[in-house]
């Protein structure tokens, strides 16, 4: 049998529930609150699968983040998550390099992109709504040429590892030749030393897309005698194409993609 406090309970409980069927008000606040949840935590969830299928190039070519998960992309890269990603890829390169053996010539490279993968633009696309704004060539520019970005901890001990090991390090990046003299400096200041070159887009690249200039250019590289070990990027088209590393690894970056 049941307890009188039991009953009270049952009893409490089922007028409760007719008072929220039988009064509209309550009832209504009640089904919206869960709709407005569920809605919540469907736009969450979506906009973790598009980042997904976007960092692992299921997404194709996209131009700007949608506007529905701009927080969502904010809160992965300024909540932790996005540094614990790149540290998870930078172990994984660093195990792998230790496993390679060196001929011990000099010509054993390791290829880095630079933007959002040795030095983080974030101030500058946190002002334009973590890639919710389309790209802008001279913005980024007036960006660039103040040489303020920081270097990625955990691409920092990355580059340190490799120069370690032994590794010759080249730099290949989309940023025009004109930059050359900051971008250097910049990386120095960053905390980078010691690289073999600095690669950048001269006047017969313009045009061309990402991936065929850096595939040209590690090409080249090749022709030279280099074997290509490693190559870090925040793009595929920094990883794709021709003459690409014997193992490739891509960093995340949810807010832009470059063909």
């Amino acid at each position: 049998m049941f307890s009188r406090s039991s009953s009270s309970i049952t009893f409490f409980f089922i007028v409760s529930l007719l008072a929220v069927l039988i009064n509209p008000a309550i009832s209504s606040r009640a089904s919206s609150s869960f709709t407005k949840h569920t809605q919540h935590s469907s736009i969450a969830s979506n906009c973790e699968s598009w980042r997904l299928a976007s960092e692992t190039n299921n997404a194709g070519s996209w131009k700007v983040v949608p506007s529905r998960c701009v927080n969502s992309v904010k809160n992965y890269i300024t909540g932790g998550q996005f540094e614990n990603d790149y540290n998870i890829v930078a172990r994984y390169a660093i195990a792998y390099a230790k496993r390679v053996k060196l001929g011990g010539d000099g010509k054993d490279a390791w290829v880095f992109d630079i933007d959002e993968t040795l030095l983080s633009n974030l101030e500058y696309y946190k002002a334009l709504g973590y890639g919710s704004e389309p790209y802008d060539d001279t913005k980024f520019n007036e960006w660039a040429v103040q040489g303020k970005a920081p270097a990625f901890d955990a691409s920092l001990k990355l580059y340190k590892a490799l120069k370690r090991l032994g590794f010759t390090i080249i730099l290949l990046t989309g940023r025009d030749e004109s930059q050359r003299s900051v971008t250097a400096k910049n990386l120095r200041d960053a905390g980078y030393f010691g690289w073999n070159r600095l690669l950048l887009r001269g006047k017969n690249d313009q045009g061309k897309t990402a991936t065929q200039y850096k595939s040209e250019q590690r090409s080249k590289v090749v022709k030279e005698g280099y074997k290509i070990h490693g190559s870090t990027g925040d793009q595929w088209s920094d990883l794709q194409g021709f003459a690409v590393a014997a193992r490739s690894f891509k960093v995340p970056n949810p807010m832009y993609y470059i063909a």
